[in-house]
């Protein structure tokens, strides 16, 4: 670093040396209140508002979706966005397709016009909502999430939505419901591989009833400030950050509460291979792809290292006492 003198002799830095040293005295101090284990809540609030000032860039493909910022606990990341024309060009929705391009090339026929969901079950309202009356039930907000396939890959989408527990609290379950079962539409007409032999259709995924209460799981309507895409789920699904992806249903007509543990589909497709819970955990294998680590779309190049999976995808802090005394071997 060159240092100017001044005529009196003595050395002092420039102005851009200032900043420089300014910042390097920042990074030193953050790095000493974090060796010393006090950063804590200070730390913790400066994450927050850095996650809070990423930028979600409307992709202008779709209509606008308002949302504001979420105060839930985990539910901006800080990892960087994934880029829209992949979310939403490498999916799984066999309902269009198995192959990862099928759903953009072919969940244009899906009509999501008009839409409702039916509420049955174990509840005290028991009715059907229009999407118009979902999407005003509770505020839309933002929420920054990673998504982690069985398959080892991953991404980071900026949802839309609010807590389901919005919703739940609306229709009052009874006291029996333990269960909350949700049902993909299964139209052979919009949907050209329904009826195929992959799985039981239609497609149904469930959580117990402490899960479904949980803020972050997520009753959605969109991404990246816009409605959702045919091919991601639209007009409503569930996003369920800390499960694979699989669990979180696409395309919902029904939303059901039982007493009894639904059979939901990959469970029936094979139970060996996909448990009721399929919560992300690194030291628990599928039978074809380990866990243990994963690649993130949209970092493929050459020498892109996968990341360390992390245990409930990074949201143990959040989820982990829901979990707590279980065999999470056994019960996965």
């Amino acid at each position: 670093m060159l240092i100017k003198t001044n005529a009196s002799g003595f050395d002092h830095p420039t102005p851009s040396e200032i900043t420089a040293r300014g910042a390097y005295q920042r990074r030193r101090d953050l790095i000493k209140l974090m060796a010393t284990g006090v950063a804590g809540a200070g730390l913790a609030s400066w994450a927050g508002r850095q996650a809070l000032a990423q930028t979600v860039q409307k992709p202008g493909k779709l209509a606008a979706l308002a949302a504001g910022k979420s105060a839930v606990p985990g539910a901006v990341t800080m990892e960087k966005i994934t880029e829209y024309k992949d979310a939403t060009s490498y999916n799984n929705f066999y309902e269009f397709g198995t192959d990862k391009a099928d759903p953009v090339k072919n969940a244009h026929t899906l009509l999501t016009k008009p839409w409702s969901v039916a509420i049955e079950g174990l509840v005290k309202q028991a009715r059907s909502y229009t999407l118009e009356e979902l999407l005003k039930l509770s505020p839309q907000e933002e929420r920054i999430y990673r998504l982690r396939c069985v398959e080892g890959w991953s991404m980071v989408i900026p949802w839309v939505g609010y807590s389901l527990s919005e919703l739940i609290k609306k229709v009052e379950p009874l006291g029996s419901a333990r269960y909350v079962e949700f049902v993909t539409l299964a139209d052979p007409k919009t949907m050209p591989f329904v009826g195929s032999r992959v799985l039981d259709w239609p497609y149904v995924e469930a959580l117990r009833m402490d899960e479904a209460m949980h803020p972050l799981a997520m009753l959605t309507f969109g991404m990246y400030g816009e409605v959702l895409p045919n091919q991601n789920g639209a007009p409503v699904r569930m996003v369920l950050p800390w499960k694979y992806g699989f669990k979180s249903g696409k395309s919902i007509v029904k939303i059901r509460f039982t007493d009894k543990e639904p059979k939901t589909a990959w469970n029936k497709a094979a139970a060996n291979e996909y448990g009721f819970y399929s919560n992300v955990n690194p030291e628990v294998d599928h039978p074809r792809w380990s866990q243990a680590s994963e690649r993130r779309i949209g970092e493929d190049g050459l020498f892109a290292k996968k990341r360390k999976t992390l245990m409930f995808n990074g949201y143990e802090a959040q989820v982990g006492q829901l979990y707590a005394g279980m065999d999470l071997k056994k019960n996965f």
